[in-house]
């Protein structure tokens, strides 16, 4: 068994929709999974504190059911860059912090899906960047890739950079966000020749919950069968 980071081409190109679909598929399979969003903006406050619609979605999806603060250590109200909105809010994001609750996680579930925030080079901190997040937390790296015009820069610019910082990428999703895209099928090919990581999956463009869990079936097999 084994645990991923997903990180995207942009913010908005449904990475958590995909973190979804591979917990629900590999719970599909027989098996637990528990999905984290270490850092989150735009939460909004309620009864038990300032909680996200992406993590709630991640402990919907998940098997058991985690303590919300274990599966998002760090919430920030404002729909800001994590490392504006956790200045302004005076707080520094622990990698110490994180890693202490993936662990927790781990713990509960053999297969932990840890979505990531915005885009790839989207920074933690002053210094902090996503990637020294992953290489603390040993993960290897899901790429959603958000099919629009532009994808193919985006992308290719992203595997690059995710292998420079040293990170593996186990493979990448395309989703069909814009269902006027024309020649989709043909970007997906020019991307399948040219990043050196199997496409594991294509979601559909209005796919729901169950739908997008079956378009990613081969992903949660690919990941239980390359545990790290």
């Amino acid at each position: 068994m084994s645990s991923l980071y997903v990180s995207g081409t942009d913010t908005g190109i449904g990475k958590t929709l995909v973190s979804c679909a591979v917990l629900r598929a590999v719970r599909a399979r027989g098996h637990r999974a528990i999905g984290m969003k270490p850092v989150a903006s735009g939460c909004v406050m309620g009864a038990g504190g300032l909680r996200n619609a992406d993590a709630l979605d991640l402990i919907g999806a998940g098997s058991p059911v985690a303590d919300y603060e274990m599966v998002n250590p760090y919430a920030f109200a404002d729909p800001v860059a994590p490392h504006l909105v956790a200045a302004d809010a005076g707080v520094r994001i622990d990698l110490a912090r994180i890693a202490a609750s993936h662990a927790r996680l781990s713990g509960l579930a053999p297969s932990v899906v840890v979505e990531g925030v915005g885009g790839w080079m989207a920074p933690l901190g002053e210094t902090l960047m996503q990637a020294d997040l992953v290489r603390a937390l040993g993960l290897p790296v899901l790429l959603v890739v958000g099919m629009r015009l532009g994808c193919l820069n985006h992308a290719l610019l992203t595997a690059r950079a995710i292998e420079a910082d040293g990170c593996r990428l186990l493979g990448w999703v395309a989703n069909r966000i814009d269902a006027a895209m024309l020649r989709s099928d043909d970007n997906i090919e020019t991307l399948r020749a040219r990043i050196q990581a199997p496409l594991l999956g294509v979601v559909q463009h209005g796919a729901d919950a169950a739908m997008a869990a079956t378009c990613l079936d081969d992903a949660a097999q690919y990941l239980l069968n390359t545990g790290e």
